[in-house]
């Protein structure tokens, strides 16, 4: 009896350390170590060293103009704006992805307080985005897609705040997430029509309630988005053509050539791959998350629900609970069901269907897309998250737990190796083999590059550093590049030559990407050992002899 008392004591003890705002607060804190921790420790992607370049011309020659190849102006201004402040570094330019990324996780804060997910989902969720390899991945990477990601969570929980309290601050709220998503990518017209969508029809059949003044509260809202749009997007009126075209064609705006871009982009399919293709990413690294939504669907599906229940199944159920229904009563009941919801219980399902609709639609929508790039399963992983905790039991939640386990392996094996790896969410990687490179480039005086891929170097070059490099942008003859005697020569190696006179040759990957074709006939091998051939642009790098 003393054994049962001490181990109640105890149980009651753990419990009053542990309440669920300490251990949430745990896993914001852990959040933020995992994207802040060593910020630097890679070399930046090709696509985060042109957005660093953009940005920093932008400060410094107040230079930008929308072009749908590189996305919206959100992640430009801001990113100008750090470096204004802390300087332009490789740190500096991904402080705010680390940010936005982290502000994912107090926002399932904020869902939890209107009663739609209990405490231990909110906990689950929490951890899930926390430790996520994409998600840590990506909230350390400067792309558009961690800004969008955000702005489409404050979207969502400022709606859902709008509908329950109906307060004008919360349209204010989605008014600015919806301005600043439309600012950051091309695909966020998609999101809001998933969004407006699901929630039209629940107005429709008055699941929820709209107040007296919403009139009035959209109007300010579109007022609120418009006005985000123009001044982003015109460049604060310095490229008001970018809004009307050039004398007022719509075939030069950039709305249309955004549409006209991302169109003949899918269709050419320059980065594709088959509809599937996110799905054996959600296997390489969001195994638990995804086998988890898997189930969560089903048991939405497949509950026992008196819309669902038929025949057989109907007639058990009425047997064993020992009470009689008309179709009259079943059909009040029904509809009762498609009312707002009030009870934990109807908010729960309201919110569980709102996430399983989000995350079938988006995943639909990717996988319909013909550029498959891994940043973009983030936007599915968001609802997927919240999907995963439908139901929780003992055994899915110990089942969660156990695969945190996984998932931190996956993201300490991702995001904190300071190493080329083998994997696909690197997606094209600059290579750390060009620290070396770098390295010989600062030691010398006088740098002759010769090259069609050279990024990230004008990144790394910036300013006056690029003074000391001849650039020709291709193979030259020897003749031409060494007739002022440079100390270093640099050349694609598929461009190059066996040797240079007077000059040591060394090769060095420039970036990599894990190569299907190449490990195509031993995938269940690299899963479990993550090793195998690479696909890398070279370059050949010559060095004065000395």
């Amino acid at each position: 009896m003393r054994h049962v008392e001490k181990a109640a004591f105890f149980s009651d003890k753990i419990k009053k350390i542990f309440t669920f705002e300490r251990v949430f607060l745990l896993i914001l804190l852990l959040t933020i170590i995992l994207r802040f921790w060593h910020l630097d420790l890679k070399l930046f992607h090709h696509d985060e060293a042109i957005h660093s370049w953009f940005s920093y011309n932008l400060l410094t020659k107040g230079t930008w103009v929308y072009d749908p190849s590189y996305h919206g102006p959100f992640l430009y201004y801001v990113t100008a704006g750090m470096f204004s402040l802390f300087g332009a570094s490789d740190l500096v330019a991904r402080l705010l992805p680390a940010l936005f990324g982290t502000l994912l996780v107090p926002l399932v804060y904020f869902i939890y307080r209107l009663g739609y997910i209990t405490k231990t989902q909110t906990l689950i969720v929490a951890l899930f985005l926390a430790i996520s390899p994409d998600m840590v991945y990506f909230s350390r990477f400067l792309r558009h897609d961690i800004f969008m990601l955000f702005f489409t969570m404050l979207l969502v929980v400022a709606l859902l705040y709008y509908f329950e309290r109906g307060q004008l601050r919360y349209v204010i709220i989605a008014a600015i997430a919806t301005g600043g998503g439309l600012c950051c990518k091309e695909e966020m017209p998609i999101i809001l029509l998933i969004f407006i969508s699901f929630f039209g029809y629940s107005i429709w059949k008055k699941r929820i309630h709209l107040p007296p003044q919403w009139k009035n509260d959209l109007i300010i809202g579109l007022f609120i988005i418009i006005g985000i749009l123009i001044a982003l997007y015109s460049a604060f009126g310095m490229h008001p053509e970018t809004l009307v075209g050039q004398n007022f064609q719509i075939n030069s705006t950039g709305w249309y050539q955004a549409i006209d871009h991302w169109v003949a982009m899918s269709d050419e399919q320059r980065l594709g791959g088959p509809f599937y293709f996110y799905i054996p990413l959600y296997l390489l690294y969001e195994l638990p998350i995804f086998l988890l939504a898997i189930l969560g669907t089903l048991q939405f599906v497949f509950k026992d629900n008196i819309l669902t229940l038929t025949g057989k199944r109907l007639k058990n159920l009425l047997l064993t609970r020992h009470f009689e229904l008309s179709t009259k009563d079943l059909v009040a009941t029904s509809l009762t069901q498609l009312k707002t919801p009030r009870t934990v219980s109807e908010k729960s399902d309201f919110f569980f269907q709102f996430c399983i609709y989000w995350m079938i639609l988006t995943m639909a929508f990717y996988a319909y897309v013909g550029e498959k790039v891994p940043w973009l399963i983030i936007h599915q992983l968001l609802p997927m998250s919240f999907v995963a905790v439908y139901k929780l039991n003992w055994q899915k939640v110990a089942f969660a737990l156990i695969g945190c386990l996984f998932l931190a392996l996956m993201t300490w094996h991702v995001a904190f190796i300071p190493a080329d790896i083998n994997e696909p969410i690197v997606q094209v990687q600059n290579s750390e083999d060009l620290r070396t490179v770098m390295g010989i480039m600062d030691n010398s005086s006088h740098v002759v590059l010769a090259s069609q891929d050279y990024w990230p170097l004008p990144w790394y070059y910036r300013g006056d550093r690029w003074d000391k490099i001849a650039f020709y942008g291709q193979k030259e003859d020897i003749k031409t590049m060494t007739q002022d005697h440079p100390d270093v020569i640099i050349l694609h190696d598929t461009e190059s030559y066996p040797s240079i006179p007077g000059y040591n040759k060394t090769t060095y990957k420039l970036d990599y990407w894990f190569s299907y074709y190449d490990n195509q006939d031993r995938l269940l091998d690299y899963y479990f050992h993550r090793d195998g051939i690479m696909g890398s642009i070279n370059l050949d790098v010559f060095t004065v002899q000395r």
